[in-house]
């Protein structure tokens, strides 16, 4: 999956993944992989898959060894939406039942968009539906040149309502509103222009020496700045520079630059050697 990198020199040495049904989750040297595994329905949601999903992402984001979360999937496509079966399931239920269904999803991508680590989605094959509501809740996204994507509800007379609040703020209304109202299939260039995916590469390999190339720069950066630069952002996107807003920036840098991790920053800078959060394999030796 994530091979070494001459750029990362990460090792790709791992433990035996933990597979829970839906999904597998193993940790490669401080990075979690959390693979979408059911291939034959080309790895779409059902209720299993959301439910381990979320409790997987939940304990991983409460892992201390864990630095970064790789999201990708087994088979031809990284995600197709809803089960069928389990979408004709639910066309059978109660309101209510339909409210609490429907609410487990919404807890699934509140969950990942809301990961204090960093977070790529590794796509290719097909990303529809909810596949696409996925990849909006991750920090980046990479994908092949022949991944395909869908908006693809409304066919189904359905809206991507879940995904929506997430989709809207990686590709912006007008964007989502063309593409939820058509429900028609986009390319990677096309994802990629309106800001669903940050880099298109060849193929599978290209996307795992892609993927390696984060993770080097993501290792090299301070796990709790991380997760309070995450932090930042969601407290000032959309929001006007008011006072309020001033106030709290200022609070949040000298809150960070008075913490351990700001100060051991520092010091390593001006000393000129590597922070202790960096591991040994990506150390700079002098």
């Amino acid at each position: 999956m994530v091979r070494k990198s001459r750029k990362t020199a990460i090792d790709p040495a791992s433990a035996a993944p933990a597979a829970l049904g839906t999904i597998e989750v193993a940790e490669r040297n401080e990075i979690a992989l959390v693979t979408l595994n059911r291939p034959d329905v080309h790895n779409a949601f059902n209720e299993t898959l959301i439910a381990e999903l979320t409790d997987a992402l939940r304990a991983l984001d409460a892992n201390p060894r864990i630095r970064a979360i790789i999201l990708l999937s087994s088979g031809k496509s990284f995600c197709a939406g809803a089960d069928l079966k389990w979408m004709e399931r639910m066309a059978g239920y109660a309101y209510e039942q339909n409210i609490a269904d429907a609410s487990a999803l919404a807890r699934l991508l509140q969950t990942l968009a809301g990961m204090g680590k960093p977070t790529i989605a590794r796509v290719h094959g097909a990303a529809f539906g909810g596949g696409v509501g996925l990849i909006a809740c991750c920090d980046i996204a990479i994908a092949t040149q022949n991944a395909t994507f869908a908006l693809s509800e409304a066919k189904l007379g359905l809206i991507p309502a879940t995904i929506g609040p997430y989709v809207v703020e990686a590709i912006g209304a007008r964007h989502a509103r063309r593409y939820m109202i058509t429900a028609e299939t986009f390319d990677a260039a096309e994802a990629y222009r309106i800001g669903l995916v940050h880099d298109i590469v060849p193929d599978v390999e290209a996307l795992d020496a892609r993927v390696n190339e984060l993770l080097g720069s993501l290792l090299v950066a301070g796990p709790h700045a991380q997760k309070a630069v995450k932090a930042l952002v969601r407290a000032v996107a959309h929001r006007p520079i008011d006072e309020r807003v001033v106030a709290d920036t200022a609070e949040r840098i000298a809150t960070i630059r008075a913490s351990d991790e700001g100060r051991e920053g520092i010091a390593a800078f001006l000393t000129r050697r590597s922070p202790e959060w960096v591991p040994a394999s990506l150390r700079e030796k002098k």
